[in-house]
């Protein structure tokens, strides 16, 4: 006899991606912190409702430690939704989960034609978890029409993000690749968010609150002077960003 299972209280259940900053700490820890509270008091709501990763990828601590470190981030309302290469030892009851499958970020050789201004500060990735996805080439793109107002996010990560207007202060944008504002850039600028390290960053008018590329960011005060207020792009060389006025 075959039976029919129609139970209406069955529940579903669905795979599915999420965009997430990874934070990748080094040693000392407390050295650390020091930079990571420099990045929160100058981009004020940074990680505000932003879910995180920490990657302890090769990271010699204990689960004492572990524990310790992620009490220390939740007391910086650093909501840390899941933990990347972490060993089996370190792992505690009451811990976030393990993931496994992020998708890496791309290295891309930039030839070093251009003056450069050193990076500062940690590297923050943003990734997709858990799914594995393989990389392809950016083959989209996303035309806002509208000025980005405070507190607004623009978030895509499967192309180029073009901006008609101005980008607020307080408001962001984040893109798989490249992002192209036709305005001022008053607040915060993401590129190449899943790793492409190709993307770059042009402006009308440079007075940005922190710009980043593959995870290398730059706040407002580490900017050349002579660039604010100024046409701009910035691009990546290695781990430095490079910029220069548009003509």
């Amino acid at each position: 006899m075959t039976k029919v299972l129609t139970d209406a209280r069955s529940i579903r259940i669905k795979g599915r991606s999420f965009l997430a900053v990874v934070l990748s700490p080094d040693l000392p820890l407390n050295e650390w912190l020091t930079r990571l509270d420099d990045l929160a008091a100058r981009s004020a709501g940074f990680f505000l409702n932003r879910p995180v990763v920490l990657d302890v990828t090769d990271l010699p601590i204990d689960r004492t430690q572990l524990k310790d470190f992620l009490g220390e981030l939740s007391a910086r309302n650093v909501a840390i939704m899941g933990l990347e290469g972490a060993r089996p030892s370190m792992i505690a009851p009451g811990m976030p989960p393990v993931l496994k499958g992020g998708r890496p970020a791309g290295d891309v050789e930039v030839p070093a034609t251009e003056p450069t201004f050193e990076a500062s500060g940690e590297k923050a990735e943003t990734t997709g978890t858990p799914a594995v996805l393989e990389s392809r080439p950016v083959l989209q793109s996303l035309v806002i029409r509208d000025p980005v107002r405070s507190g607004q996010s623009i978030i895509f990560t499967e192309g180029d993000v073009t901006v008609i207007g101005s980008v607020a202060s307080g408001a962001e944008v984040i893109a798989g690749g490249s992002i192209h504002i036709y305005g001022a850039l008053r607040g915060r600028a993401m590129a190449g968010s899943v790793g492409n390290a190709s993307a770059r960053i042009f402006c009308r008018k440079l007075e940005a609150e922190l710009i980043a590329i593959d995870g290398i960011y730059k706040m407002a005060e580490d900017l050349p002077s002579e660039l604010l207020g100024k046409p701009v792009q910035l691009w990546l060389e290695g781990e430095a960003i490079v910029a220069e006025k548009l003509n």
